[in-house]
C-alpha cells in the first residue's frame, strides 16, 4: 500500500538579531519599525503559512564588556508586536518566545489569553528556559536557579499555565442580553496552585480563549528537553534540518510520545531552515557562498572564535590560521547574555576538530568559522529547493520547516512566489486555510 502524502508545515521565523542576517544587503530594513514585521507576517500570510514566529531576548548580549554587535538594534517586546500584527493579519498563527525562567504563570497566562482572543484562536507560545546570572540581574534573580532545575520549574510553570487556562472549564458564560455584558458563575476563573515552584491561588480574569490554550512550541535539544517536548509540546522547533540527524531526532523525539499517551500527530517536527534562491542551481550556489561572506565578516569571525576560545582575540588576523593555544575553560566568561551560554561541550576538544579540518581544507580563520557555522538547508532553483524540502518532509526528517531569511524584511518574497507554488502542484502544501485556528493549520484541532 502506497504511503499517503504528508502534508507541509511552514512558518515563517522574523530574523532580528542573528547570525544568519545580512545588515549589508541593499534590501534591508529596519529590525524594530513596525512596517518590517508586518510585511513579514502578511507575505507569510499569503502563502498560507501556520504561523509567524518572533525569538526574545531578557537582555542584550555583550562580549569584552560592549554590546554584542548583533543587537545593538534593539529587542521589542514580544506581546507587543503579537499584538499589533493580530489586527493586521486574519488567519496566521502569531508565536512568541517567552522565558518560564524569570516570569510568572499568572502574568504569561492572562497576556497568552488575551493574544488568543484578539486573534481569535492563534497564539502560540515558544516555552524557554534561562539559568544564567547575567539575564538574571535584570529581574534581581542572578544565577539563582541552577541550569539542572531549569526544566522542572518550566514544566510546572507551563502546567500551572494551562490551570488558569482550564480554570473557566467548569464555569459556564452566559450573556445577559439586556445589558449586553457577560455574566459568569462562581466558579469560574477560580485557581490554586501550591508545590516548591509556585504558591498562587485566586481568580483567572480572562474567559477560556478559542483555542483553549496557546499552541506550545519548544526548543531543547537535551535529554530533558526532549523529554519535556514529549510530555507537553504542540510543535518542536529543532536545529536538526538534515535527512540522516533529522531522521534520528524525528524517531527519537516521536518515540517518548506514547508513554504520555500521545500519538504521533500530537506533535510537529519543524526544523529551523535557511534557504538561497536563484534561476539555476549553480547561480543559486554562487550567490549561497556570497551571503555566508556577507553573514560572516572578519570581524563577526573573531566574535565567533571568541566565544569558543574564551579569549580577547581583538588582534588575531581572521585571514590567517586559527590560533594555536586552546581555549580558556572556565565559568567566567567572555561573552554575556545569550552567547554565555557554552556552546561546545568540551571547547578544548572543539577547537583540535576545527584545527583538523582547517588544516585538512587549508581554510583559514574566517573560512573555518564560515564552514562550521553554516545553516544554509535549501540553496538551488525553485524546483530543487521544492523537491529537496519535500523528500525531507516525507523521508519522516521533519513536519515542515520554519524558514529564517537572510533579509528582513523582504526576504520570504521569492520563497512564497516561486517555491510554495511548486508544492502546491505536487498535492502537499494547502491551496487555502481549512480552519480558523493555529491548531486548526498544525492538526491539532482534534
Amino acid at each position: 500500500m502506497t504511503k499517503p502524502l504528508k502534508q507541509i508545515h511552514l512558518a515563517a521565523h522574523f530574523p532580528g538579531v542573528n547570525n544568519t542576517t545580512v545588515w549589508s544587503d541593499p534590501e534591508a530594513g529596519s529590525h524594530i519599525e513596525f512596517d518590517s514585521f508586518v510585511k513579514l507576517a502578511q507575505t507569510a500570510e499569503r502563502a498560507k503559512f501556520d504561523f509567524f514566529f518572533l525569538a526574545e531576548g531578557l537582555r542584550l548580549r555583550e562580549q569584552n564588556g560592549r554590546i554584542y554587535d548583533l543587537d545593538v538594534v534593539g529587542r521589542p517586546d514580544t506581546f507587543t508586536v503579537l499584538a499589533a500584527l493580530a489586527a493586521v493579519t486574519e488567519r496566521l498563527g502569531l508565536a512568541g518566545t517567552i522565558n518560564s525562567t524569570f516570569n510568572e504563570p499568572f502574568e504569561v497566562a492572562r497576556q497568552f489569553a488575551s493574544l488568543d482572543h484578539l486573534s481569535a484562536g492563534r497564539a502560540a507560545w515558544n516555552v524557554v528556559t534561562s539559568w544564567d546570572a547575567f539575564t538574571g540581574e535584570n529581574f534581581r534573580r542572578g544565577g539563582f536557579l541552577p541550569q539542572d532545575q531549569r526544566y522542572s520549574r518550566a514544566e510546572t510553570f507551563m502546567r500551572t499555565t494551562w490551570e488558569l487556562f482550564d480554570s473557566w472549564q467548569g464555569g459556564e458564560v452566559l450573556a445577559d442580553k439586556s445589558s449586553g455584558r457577560f455574566l459568569a458563575t462562581p466558579e469560574a476563573g477560580t485557581f490554586a496552585h501550591h508545590d516548591q515552584h509556585f504558591d498562587i491561588e485566586g481568580r483567572f480574569p480572562v474567559p477560556r480563549s478559542p483555542q483553549g490554550r496557546p499552541v506550545i512550541l519548544q526548543a531543547g535539544d537535551s535529554e530533558e528537553g526532549r523529554e519535556f517536548a514529549a510530555a507537553t509540546a504542540d510543535a518542536i522547533f529543532t536545529r536538526h534540518g538534515t535527512l540522516e540527524a533529522g531522521q534520528a531526532f524525528y524517531s527519537d523525539v516521536k518515540g517518548r510520545l506514547a508513554k504520555y499517551g500521545r500519538t504521533e500527530r500530537q506533535l510537529v517536527i519543524m526544523p529551523a531552515a535557511t534557504y538561497v534562491l536563484a534561476d539555476t542551481d549553480a547561480e543559486a550556489h554562487e550567490k549561497a557562498h556570497e551571503v555566508r561572506l556577507a553573514q560572516v565578516s572578519e570581524q563577526t569571525a573573531i566574535k565567533f572564535l571568541e566565544q569558543l576560545w574564551n579569549t580577547d582575540l581583538s588582534a588575531h588576523d581572521p585571514n590567517g590560521p586559527l590560533p594555536a593555544f586552546d581555549p580558556s575553560v572556565g565559568e567566567n566568561l567572555i561573552s554575556k547574555g545569550r552567547a554565555s551560554v557554552r556552546m561546545y561541550r568540551d571547547p578544548v576538544a572543539t577547537a583540535r576538530e576545527w584545527r583538523a579540518l582547517a588544516e585538512a581544507k587549508g581554510l583559514t580563520s574566517r573560512e573555518l568559522i564560515i564552514e562550521v557555522t553554516g545553516r544554509q538547508n535549501f540553496i538551488g532553483s525553485p524546483e530543487t529547493v521544492a523537491n529537496t524540502l519535500n523528500t525531507l518532509v516525507q523521508s519522516d526528517a521533519a513536519d515542515g520547516f520554519i524558514l529564517v531569511p537572510h533579509v528582513t524584511p523582504g526576504g520570504l518574497d521569492d520563497f512564497a512566489t516561486q517555491v510554495v507554488p511548486r508544492l502546491q502542484e505536487r498535492g502537499v502544501y494547502r491551496e487555502d486555510y481549512t480552519g480558523p485556528t493555529l491548531r486548526h493549520h498544525l492538526g491539532l484541532a482534534d
